[in-house]
């Protein structure tokens, strides 16, 4: 693995580090764009991949980030019974300009405004979960609790 973080990464580290985390980004030799690459390169399971998924509110147009295990699927209908969100697809370029980053790089932190922030209870499962850090390479290790504490995130059961 790469110990030079390209800009889009060092964001993110400097957002860790600014809150007194010891995180670590780092930059894999391989693809880390989806889940099953990203444990793949990692070498851990698919359901310990924190992905980041970037929605639009339907009533504001606002971006909200849905924070789900690798294996889940997002269903959109927990989401509203839960939170009264109605989630709508977002393209490449509404997340690029809203968030900062390219779709499979989306961390869950250090973005362009604040996010509403949707967490899957599943995470919560594991002692220890990847997330993405700002490119489709880099990833940094953290724990449910912390993702929580970052992301001022809500917790609910959102898999299909």
């Amino acid at each position: 693995m790469s110990k030079e973080l390209k800009a889009s990464s060092l964001k993110v580290q400097t957002f860790l580090s600014d809150r007194g985390k010891d995180f670590v980004v780092q930059q894999m030799p391989s693809s880390t764009r989806t889940a099953k690459e990203a444990a793949d390169a990692i070498g851990c399971t698919v359901s310990q991949i924190a992905k980041s998924l970037i929605f639009k509110h339907s009533e504001t147009g606002e971006p909200v980030l849905v924070v789900a295990s690798g294996t889940n699927m997002v269903c959109s209908n927990k989401v509203k019974d839960a939170t009264g969100i109605v989630l709508k697809k977002a393209d490449a370029a509404f997340v690029r300009d809203k968030v900062g980053y390219a779709i499979g790089g989306v961390p869950p932190v250090a973005h362009n405004e604040k996010i509403h922030t949707i967490l899957d209870k599943d995470l919560q499962k594991y002692s220890e979960i990847w997330a993405a850090a700002g490119t489709p390479n880099s990833v940094f290790k953290l724990n449910p609790k912390h993702l929580g504490e970052l992301t001022h995130g809500e917790w609910i059961d959102l898999a299909q």
